[in-house]
C-alpha cells in the first residue's frame, strides 16, 4: 500500500493533514558497506536546512568534547540557565544503528535543550554494518559511566529517537547489571525495541506509515546491527529483556500511523507489569518519529510533553 493512497484524517492539524498530502515515495536503503556511504550522505543533505534552522533558532554552541573515549556533541541553548547546571540529557541519535548523526537530529535535540535550559550531550555512537553490536551499546554506556562523573544520576535523562530509544535501554539495563546507578528517567520517542518485525502494527500498518517501511529500510540493517545475534535477542532487542521495579520512569512517544506502534504499546505493557513506571503517548495520526517535523503542532505538544516529564524527574542536587 502506499501512504498516499491511504484517506487523510481530518483529526489531525492542517500542517500534518499537509505533510501526508505531500509525502513522497519511500526509496529502498542499501546497507552494504559499498553502498552505506552514499546513502548517509543522501540523508544528511536531506535532513540539512531542517537542522540548520533549528539550530541557528535555540543552540547557542555546539561544543565537541570526547567522553568515555566517544566523541560527543554538547548543545548548549540559548535559553541555558546555569542554575540548571546540574541537569543535563545524554542523547542517542535514530537510524536503524547504520544511519543518523547528532546534526541530523537537531531539531528534536535543540528543541528539547531550549526548553529545559539545559545543556544535551549527543554522543556519536558507531554504526553498523562496519560496526555491529555491541559497539554502538558500548559507546552509550561509555558515555553514560563518564557524565555519571559529573552528574547526580537524579539529574541524568537519557533520550532517544527509533534506534536511539532502543540504544537508551540498553545503556539503561547494562547499567543496571553492572550495578551503576540508573538515570532520572527515560523518554523514547518511537522506539525501535524490537529489531524482528515482530509486532502486529508491522502488519497492518504496512504501507500507512508515511516514513518508513521494514523491508524497505529495516531488514537488512537489523541483520547488519545484530551481527549474527538472533533479532529478538534482549541484548538487541529490549522488548524482551527482564524489567523489574525500580527501572527509571520511562515515556514512551508514537502515533496511530506509526510502523512501530505495537512494539511502543507491547514495550509499555511489559514495563508495567513488571512494576516499571512507563507511560504510553499515542498521538493521532502520527507516523515514526513525528517530533522530528517542527512544523506540526502535534510535534511540538509532543516535545511539551516529554519536556514536562523530564523536568518532573530530573532534579539534579
Amino acid at each position: 500500500m502506499n501512504p498516499r493512497d491511504v484517506p487523510i484524517p481530518y483529526s489531525v492539524s492542517e500542517e500534518t493533514r499537509r505533510f501526508l498530502e505531500n509525502a513522497p515515495p519511500l526509496e529502498r536503503w542499501s546497507v552494504t558497506p559499498g553502498e552505506i556511504d552514499a546513502l548517509r550522505r543522501h540523508e544528511w543533505d536531506g535532513c540539512a536546512p531542517f537542522s540548520e534552522r533549528a539550530r541557528d533558532a535555540y543552540l547557542e554552541s555546539i561544543d565537541e568534547c570526547e567522553i568515555g573515549g566517544v566523541a560527543v556533541e554538547t548543545l548548549v541553548p540559548k535559553t541555558y540557565d546555569t542554575n540548571a547546571d546540574d541537569r543535563a540529557i545524554l542523547y542517542f541519535f535514530g537510524g536503524a544503528y547504520v544511519l543518523g548523526s547528532p546534526f541530523e537530529d537537531l531539531p528534536i535535540t535543540s528543541s528539547l535543550a531550549h526548553r529545559l535550559r539545559c545543556k544535551v550531550y549527543a554522543a556519536c555512537y558507531r554504526r553498523a554494518p562496519e560496526n555491529p553490536h555491541p559497539a554502538a551499546v558500548d559507546d552509550g554506556y561509555a558515555v553514560y559511566r563518564g557524565l555519571l562523573e559529573r552528574y547526580r544520576p537524579g539529574g541524568l535523562t537519557l533520550v532517544g529517537e527509533s534506534a536511539g530509544g532502543n540504544l537508551c535501554l540498553a545503556v539503561a539495563l547494562r547499567a543496571r547489571e553492572s550495578g551503576f546507578p540508573l538515570p532520572a528517567a527515560a523518554a523514547l520517542l518511537s522506539p525501535w525495541c524490537d529489531i524482528s518485525k515482530s509486532g502486529d502494527s508491522e502488519f497492518t500498518l504496512e504501507g500507512v506509515d508515511p516514513t518508513l517501511d521494514y523491508e524497505l529500510h529495516l531488514r537488512d540493517a537489523a541483520i547488519a546491527y545484530a551481527g549474527g545475534r538472533d533479532l529478538r535477542d534482549p541484548l538487541v532487542s529490549p522488548l524482551y529483556a527482564d524489567f523489574e521495579p525500580g527501572f527509571c520512569p520511562t515515556l514512551i512517544t508514537t502515533g496511530t500511523r506509526e510502523l512501530f506502534l505495537s512494539d511502543c504499546a507491547r514495550l509499555s505493557t511489559r514495563m508495567r507489569l513488571a512494576g516499571v513506571d512507563a507511560r504510553l503517548h499515542v498521538w493521532e495520526g502520527m507516523w515514526h518519529t513525528f517530533e522530528w517535523y517542527l512544523e506540526l503542532p502535534e510535534a511540538q505538544g509532543s516535545l511539551d510533553e516529554i519536556a514536562d516529564f523530564i523536568g518532573a524527574h530530573a532534579k539534579g542536587g
